[in-house]
């Protein structure tokens, strides 16, 4: 519930004042600083030729920029059922279990200019979940599900977005977290 403030009247202001003055702060109020003064305008530049003076009149507007790459694009509900139930085709599929992050990268984006290049619309990239848990063996193993981690971190870069329309995690009967729905982009003629 909202107060209506009332505005003091010149006694009330005076007794409040004396309040004010007679009372020590908890907090200081902190101080402004002062603006430093202004340095004096020499007579010679506070008017500028008349030529400056007419081209100042129509400011030069910047060109809006627009965004160079994109937005990421994610499958709808309708396409997701689609998917699972095999009315919408996936034009490929790629497996990466196995393989280096340099290996993995550069098969990637053979394979999403291949499926392009074809026309597909929509792949299949299966990374592969990585090993659950850990206990004392995992402390001396290599690290485990790191393409799970980076291949939607490639997908997001410059060079795969020419390629790439959106990318999201697949459903459970094409292997859940373990893989990846992509969208390819359209060729530009």
């Amino acid at each position: 519930m909202a107060r209506d403030r009332r505005r003091l009247g010149p006694e009330e202001e005076a007794l409040w004042t004396a309040v004010k003055k007679s009372v020590t702060p908890l907090r200081p109020e902190p101080r402004t600083p002062e603006p430093p003064p202004a340095p004096p305008v020499p007579e010679s530049a506070a008017t500028p030729p008349p030529d400056i003076a007419a081209s100042s009149q129509h400011p030069v507007r910047p060109k809006p920029m627009k965004p160079a790459i994109p937005s990421l694009q994610t499958l709808d509900r309708r396409e997701k059922k689609k998917l699972v139930r095999g009315t919408l085709e996936i034009d490929g599929r790629l497996d990466l279990h196995g393989l280096r992050q340099d290996e993995a990268r550069a098969r990637l984006l053979g394979f999403l200019s291949t499926v392009q290049a074809r026309g597909g619309k929509l792949v299949l990239v299966i990374t592969g979940k990585g090993r659950q848990g850990g206990g004392f063996e995992a402390l001396h193993e290599p690290e485990r599900g790191v393409l799970r981690r980076v291949v939607p971190l490639w997908l997001s870069l410059p060079e795969f977005r020419h390629l790439v329309l959106g990318f999201e995690d697949a459903h459970l009967a094409h292997g859940g977290e373990g893989a990846l729905y992509i969208r390819i982009r359209r060729r530009k003629p």
